[in-house]
């Protein structure tokens, strides 16, 4: 037998009663003979109140210290988890980022892995140990603590996995799969037994939050077969290959959408060859994200630039603009929040002409405005009033017919 990495959310280990079903469920892979590996989150609720304390005594906290500060959580986590085991009659041991040889780039808050040295977690393996991870976690050449962003526990589990040359890897959620869509809002959403890696990654970029997107990306790029099922129920989940295997006739087979976008629009910029790069080179530097992009040429022949960001990066996006107006070189800017991005994806649509078309129209024909669009060759996405993006995502839902074909479900 091989190596099974498995990962457990925030709400998977969020008391001590669930904490001893994680240990179950991480035994039951252990006597099937696997050498196994187990990423953690933090409890429940325990990023965000640890952000609440540090937001109640610095409105501006240091992102060194944020890292230091929020790495504490999967540390409660790995610890229990592993006396849970130890309780149970089995060896394990618990290992943070830097123990598990987890290397990082120097960028606090959202640091990408640059590199693993799997060592010292295939030492504890041969001793038959079960390796309980903290996920989220990693540190630099210079001996920093670094995070992988919101959900970086998905990526530091397929990152394993990858460094291991794992059977698979597991990832647990309080949901039993990937669905068509979001099932806390949208009733008819449906399970899917499969989906293939480049749908999950759009889906995962456009909103969807079971799984972070660097994880599918490891997952697409190493070939390492993922699964997402409940920590909760004992039932199959979806599978994430590289051809879903089922429902192919669907154009459309997922509905992604998110709240918290703020659209910036950029007024005057004189400089229409060189001004785009400058602003969004500046805005990378400083590590905020842009999405949908719209550029427009004024009667004055100079442009205007709008584009969508999340809403928390308001006000370092005004920041960066503002201070670095002059070498820009634009007159001034504007923002609108409280919306939404609503997105459909599907590798079906490379062949099928005309969904957007459709997309349009029937957001059209339920009143709903289009602020913004972005394509790709498997997705749409829309930017709309954040008080419409429930109702575009149901309308949307039916009128693609995900709320209507019938799931066959296949795996193990």
């Amino acid at each position: 037998m091989g190596v099974i990495v498995q990962k457990f959310g925030g709400t998977s280990v969020g008391s001590v009663e669930r904490i001893l079903n994680v240990a179950n469920l991480v035994i039951e892979e252990k006597e099937q003979g696997n050498d196994v590996v187990v990423v953690v989150s933090a409890m429940g609720k325990t990023t965000d109140s640890l952000v609440k304390l540090a937001n109640d005594i610095t409105s501006r906290p240091s992102k060194r210290e944020m890292d230091m500060l929020l790495t504490t959580g999967e540390q409660v986590t790995i610890s229990l988890l592993t006396m849970a085991l130890q309780e149970k009659g089995y060896d394990a041991i618990s290992l943070t980022g830097w123990q598990l040889g987890i290397e990082t780039e120097p960028v606090h808050s959202n640091a990408r892995i640059t590199n693993i040295d799997p060592s010292r977690i295939q030492g504890e393996l041969k001793k038959g140990r079960i390796i309980v991870a903290a996920g989220f976690q990693g540190w630099t050449k210079e001996h920093e603590i670094t995070t992988l962003g919101r959900g970086g526990s998905d990526t530091t589990a397929v990152a394993l996995a990858v460094a291991l040359q794992a059977e698979r890897c597991d990832i647990y959620t309080d949901v039993d799969g990937v669905y068509t869509t979001d099932p806390r809002y949208i009733s008819s959403a449906r399970k899917l037994s499969s989906i293939s890696y480049d749908e999950m990654l759009e889906l995962a970029n456009l909103g969807a939050g079971v799984l972070h997107p660097r994880a599918v990306e490891f997952a697409k790029n190493y070939s390492i077969p993922l699964v997402v099922r409940s920590s909760m129920e004992r039932i199959d989940g979806t599978m994430i290959e590289e051809e879903a295997s089922m429902e192919q006739s669907l154009v459309v087979r997922g509905i992604a959408f998110e709240d918290n976008i703020t659209r910036v629009t950029v007024f005057g910029l004189k400089n229409a060859l060189t001004g785009l790069s400058a602003i969004f080179s500046t805005l990378a530097k400083n590590q905020i994200n842009v999405d949908i992009i719209i550029q427009s040429q004024t009667d004055e022949n100079c442009t205007n630039l709008s584009f969508s960001i999340k809403h928390n990066d308001l006000e370092e996006t005004t920041r960066v603009l503002e201070t670095y107006k002059d070498d820009l070189n634009f007159t001034h800017i504007e923002q609108e929040s409280n919306l939404a991005k609503v997105s459909i994806v599907g590798s079906g649509m490379i062949s099928n002409p005309g969904v957007a078309a459709e997309m349009f129209q029937v957001l059209a024909d339920n009143d709903i405005v289009v602020k913004m669009v972005s394509t790709s060759e498997i997705k749409v996405s829309t930017v709309v009033d954040r008080e419409n993006m429930v109702k575009a995502a149901e309308v949307l839902h039916t009128a693609f017919h995900l709320d209507q074909n019938e799931v066959k479900e296949s795996l193990v």
